[in-house]
């Protein structure tokens, strides 16, 4: 029975984590799909280019939630139904890989950053000021989204072994957990990566050169009148 307790728990979280909620949030608040402007990254940053805070916010706590909630959960009751370690560090994982992977959405996913956090706060919650944190600092020195990103993802699983026996006792599968999910976080970055090394990745507060197709057609015609009828291939 523990191993149908721990599969379903698996499944469970994997099922919320293809909640895409930066489209579900976007459809109910009447804006663009995010995945048709911008980044196309189905992401709470790729949300604020619509330029709708509220939705961004929304989409950013949701998204971690989906990787806290059955963290937290499994954490705090698994042991009631023979649920340890392990099991929380494989129900983080799917959370996370839902959000990459949604089977709601085709398996066309974000990347993973607000779901990660999430999933690191459920481990311990000064795990997951410490790796907020490290976004935060990088964020504002380096202008990087996807710098902080990456940087985080590696600090968080190695300042979980660092510090063991401090705030936690590591658990190794915890840690497993914890760095496949950066590697997987790295690799949905990897064209961001190549960005950073070519130095053409955008700073934060820098506008994107296709903004949400809210209000304006996605192709301003630029030939006149004539546009309409000479320019279908």
């Amino acid at each position: 029975m523990q191993a149908i307790y721990s599969v379903a728990a698996i499944l469970a979280a994997y099922l919320l984590g293809s909640l895409a909620f930066a489209v579900i949030v976007s459809r109910v608040m009447g804006l663009s799909d995010p995945r048709t402007f911008g980044s196309k990254n189905p992401g709470a940053t790729n949300v604020l280019r619509s330029g709708n805070k509220p939705a961004a916010i929304a989409t950013l706590l949701f998204d971690a939630l989906k990787g806290l909630v059955p963290v937290l959960l499994v954490r705090l009751y698994g042991r009631d139904w023979g649920l340890g370690d392990a099991t929380m560090a494989l129900v983080g994982l799917a959370a996370f890989v839902g959000h990459l992977y949604p089977v709601f959405f085709r398996f066309q996913g974000g990347k993973g950053v607000a779901t990660f956090i999430g999933v690191v706060f459920g481990v311990h919650w000064l795990l997951g000021v410490a790796t907020g944190l490290t976004w935060l600092v990088i964020a504002f020195f380096f202008r990087y989204s996807s710098l902080a990103s990456l940087i985080a993802a590696i600090f968080a699983p190695t300042f979980y072994l660092l510090v063991s026996g401090a705030a936690w006792y590591a658990e190794g599968p915890v840690a497993m957990a914890l760095y496949v999910m950066a590697l997987l976080l790295a690799w949905r970055h990897r064209a961001n990566i190549q960005r950073l090394l070519q130095g053409k990745e955008a700073r934060l507060g820098s506008k994107k050169t296709e903004a949400a197709p809210h209000h304006a057609p996605p192709h301003p015609p630029h030939h006149g009148h004539s546009g309409h009828h000479g320019h279908h291939r």
